[in-house]
This record gives structure tokens, C-alpha cells and sequence, in this order.
């Protein structure tokens, strides 16, 4: 989070205005967002994203010669690129995702078509990969914001490994918080499934 200290967003929060950074602790690509889902639904939940998981890792094969095209193991995803999402007080400021990325979307088209077989809602909008870096709504001038969107426009930042597929709780608010309530490994046997005790 070193480069958000560098952007304009950074330079606000540093005095005191509250554009809501996203902690690094926090970080995390979301494939489909759920939004709320009763207690008693989340072993469908489970289940859905397993199979997602599983079929992800079923290798896809060619139309001609029907070999398999493994997926990249581990799946490589590196930051760069940004934008923004929103106008106004609803403004959230995001950095890209590069590396992977087709691997990532098929990873995404599955959780969401497992989710969809069982009937679980689910925000149907274009899956875009990205990290939230911060939501400075309104509190953040339009210059700032330009100036900080050109630069993100040239990052490239470091890549790294992702590895597993999570369930995860958003306890909204000022401070936002985010319980991992089940993981899924990308790169190991798929049916080790690991769930929290929450």
C-alpha cells in the first residue's frame, strides 16, 4: 500500500480527511458478491463455490485436438492500471489486475454459474478484476481524483500468487471488516475445503 501513500488519497487521508483507504489486511479480489445471504443458506454457499472450484480446475480442453489447456498453477495475478468506479459521493478508486487475468475470469464465470445452479443470488453486473484501494466519495476534489487516475494509468506493480478462493463475510461500516468463513486452495487438491469456525 505503499503507492496509495503516493496518490493524492493518500496525501488527504495523511491529513485527517476520512477517504476511507482500504486496509491492506483487507485486500481482496472479489469474484461474485453475494450481498446478503441468511445463515442457514451458506452450506449451499459452500457447496457452490466447491464445485466452482473442482470444475476450475478440470482442465478445459481445444475444439481441435482436444488437449487439456491446464490452468496456470499457481494462478499469477500483478497489480496495474486503475480507475474508478461511481461519481460523487458514491466515488471508489481501484487498481487493476494484469498476469492471469483469463484464468481469473473463467475462475469467476464458474463460482457465478455454480451460484446461479443453485439459485442463490448474486450481483449479476460484468465481473471487472480489481482491488479496492480506497471510497473517498465526494471527499476527494475532482482534480485529485484526475491527477491520481493518470497515475494509476502508468503503474505496474508487484505480481503475486493467488491461491485459494474464500467465502467471506462484509461487516459494512466505517471501518469495514471481512470474516473468511471457508477457503477453497487453487493449487492443491480442490476438495480440501477449510471452514472457519464462526
Amino acid at each position: 500500500m505503499a503507492q496509495v501513500r503516493r496518490l493524492r488519497v493518500g496525501a488527504v487521508a495523511d491529513t485527517g480527511v476520512n477517504v476511507r483507504l482500504a486496509d491492506q489486511a483487507n485486500l481482496h479480489v472479489t469474484v461474485a458478491f453475494l450481498g446478503e445471504v441468511a445463515d442457514d443458506r451458506l452450506p449451499e454457499v459452500a457447496e457452490a463455490l466447491g464445485r466452482a472450484v473442482q470444475t476450475w480446475r478440470s482442465p478445459p480442453t481445444r475444439r481441435r485436438d482436444r488437449q487439456p489447456v491446464p490452468e496456470p498453477t499457481p494462478l499469477r495475478l500483478r497489480l496495474g492500471g486503475g480507475g474508478r468506479f461511481g461519481r460523487g459521493r458514491f466515488t471508489v478508486l481501484w487498481v487493476g489486475l494484469l498476469g492471469d487475468v483469463a484464468a481469473l475470469r473463467r475462475l469467476a464465470d464458474r463460482t457465478r454459474r455454480e451460484l446461479r445452479r443453485a439459485r442463490l443470488p448474486y450481483d449479476s453486473r460484468p465481473f471487472r478484476p480489481h482491488l479496492t484501494l480506497a471510497r473517498p466519495g465526494d471527499r476527494l476534489d475532482r482534480e485529485s481524483l484526475d491527477e491520481d487516475l493518470r497515475t494509476l494509468d502508468g503503474y505496474l506493480g508487484p505480481s503475486w500468487p493467488a491461491t485459494e478462493l474464500a467465502l467471506v463475510r462484509s461487516q459494512l461500516g466505517p471501518r469495514p471488516t471481512y470474516d473468511r468463513l471457508a477457503t477453497w486452495p487453487l493449487t492443491e487438491d480442490a476438495s480440501e475445503q477449510s471452514v472457519s469456525d464462526r
